[in-house]
């Protein structure tokens, strides 16, 4: 498990833009589901294949999944009820939903151990190992970018059986406003204390420099960031992984927690952030209101299309090696979906998959895992590539905090919460976060 996912990041450089031609994949031989029938040669007339998602219109996945749907709709003759969910209110409701009336056919889901793991375990979702057969999807995807689409008994990642697919991926960095850093004589950081300095400079003149939310999952990832600039990949491997007991007390851990005080302490990040969402912070950035923005590859095309009155830029996370990513969100299929609805949702699969789907995805800011390297033309795109290919390069990709727990996703965004409001102190946010992190992970163990 532990090889497969060191190997993620090798095939993750290739995924970002060449995936058309990787390595055999690692499925299990065992196959369960319908038979699967190639995309295009069925005729689903009067159907309806319900889909949802939690990616907006703007995003580049929603661009190009939108694309799929027209597809398949052409194709098959069927309706996609295409649906849109937030992230956290899928998270809340999964386990619930996919065994309900009103179950989709087919679902984006965060992948990790805490949330499609925790759902395998349930019997929540079915097994496409039929389907990676069927249809190839083993030869478009590295055998190690399907770390995340492969759970086993207890829910952990790298190996058992297929639960989902993925046909993106994703890292996080720092948003900047190139014009707001032009004109106070500033460049883009390049260590952590150049940030700090940048940060100061904007305080003393009343702007509050990072804008995030303490209410969803950006400042979660913000303090990951800052335990991660004290880390190393064994420590990553201990806390993803549970090689070894992670002392929330120590550091880097203690470390990236006091940073984080300290910035909300000298104004660096508002103490406002507690009540911000997601969308609430990315929408600071877009509107010039703050210079930075630590979040997702997944913004990147939201940014391309609503900033208009400035120049934006991304970087590394100043001073960083290690920093939060993967393969992107998973396609599931929930057991309740039938035979039919279930060879519906893997045709549609199987069109997100495509090269043109796929270069949609590329060139509207995404990073695909199946394109055509000579349909990537557009120069943002080929922006974040080069940046993600940087953090490949140095074997940066570190999954994601609340990975580790089915719980851990709520249990880091109170301790976040506590953390800048100041309700709780930095020793009471490690001893809180200990105690959560430490009963989740237990059964691991």
């Amino acid at each position: 498990m532990k090889h497969r996912k060191h190997a993620l990041v090798a095939a993750l450089a290739v995924g970002a833009l060449s995936l058309a031609a990787c390595s055999s994949g690692g499925g299990s031989s065992e196959s369960s589901g319908p038979a699967a029938t190639p995309s295009g040669e069925t005729d689903f007339s009067g159907q309806t294949l319900t889909v949802l998602v939690y990616e907006n219109d703007e995003s580049a996945m929603g661009k190009a999944w939108r694309a799929a749907a027209d597809a398949f709709e052409k194709e098959t003759g069927a309706t996609v009820d295409y649906q849109i969910t937030s992230f956290e209110d899928l998270s809340d409701t999964a386990s619930q939903l996919f065994v309900s009336s009103d179950a989709p056919d087919l679902s984006e889901y965060n992948k990790g151990n805490g949330t499609a793991g925790a759902l395998s375990t349930l019997g929540v979702l079915q097994s496409l190992d039929g389907f990676y057969d069927s249809y190839g999807w083993s030869d478009k995807l590295a055998e190690s970018l399907q770390t995340t689409t492969m759970y086993d008994e207890n829910g952990v990642m790298g190996s058992g059986t297929h639960y989902g697919v993925p046909n993106y991926g994703e890292f996080v960095f720092l948003y900047y406003n190139k014009d707001m850093l032009d004109a106070n004589g500033m460049k883009p950081p390049t260590t952590q204390a150049e940030l700090e300095s940048e940060m100061q400079a904007f305080v003393d003149k009343g702007i509050t420099p990072m804008t995030t939310s303490a209410q969803e999952y950006p400042s979660g990832q913000l303090w990951y960031q800052l335990v991660l600039n004290n880390a190393d990949r064994q420590f990553v491997n201990d806390y993803q992984l549970y090689d070894n007991p992670v002392d929330f007390t120590a550091d880097p851990v203690a470390a990236g927690t006091q940073t984080l005080a300290d910035w909300v302490d000298k104004g660096y990040v508002a103490k406002a952030s507690t009540g911000m969402t997601a969308e609430d912070a990315g929408l600071a950035f877009i509107n010039g209101e703050s210079p930075f923005f630590y979040s997702g590859s997944w913004w990147y095309g939201r940014m391309l299309t609503d900033i208009t009155d400035f120049t934006f830029g991304i970087t590394d996370f100043p001073g960083s090696t290690l920093v939060p990513g993967s393969s992107g969100n998973i396609w599931v299929i929930p057991t309740v979906t039938d035979d039919v609805h279930t060879q519906m949702a893997a045709d549609f699969i199987d069109i997100t998959m495509r090269p043109e789907i796929q270069a949609i995805l590329g060139n509207s800011g995404g990073l695909p895992v199946a394109a055509n390297p000579d349909d990537i033309t557009d120069p943002d795109a080929q922006s974040l590539i080069t940046l993600f290919n940087t953090v490949l390069d140095r074997d940066g990709l570190s999954f994601y905090p609340d990975w580790p727990t089915s719980t851990f996703y709520d249990d880091l965004n109170a301790g976040m919460q506590g953390l800048i409001n100041g309700s709780l102190s930095v020793d009471q946010t490690e001893s809180q976060l200990q105690s959560d992190y430490d009963s989740g992970t237990e059964q691991y163990r």
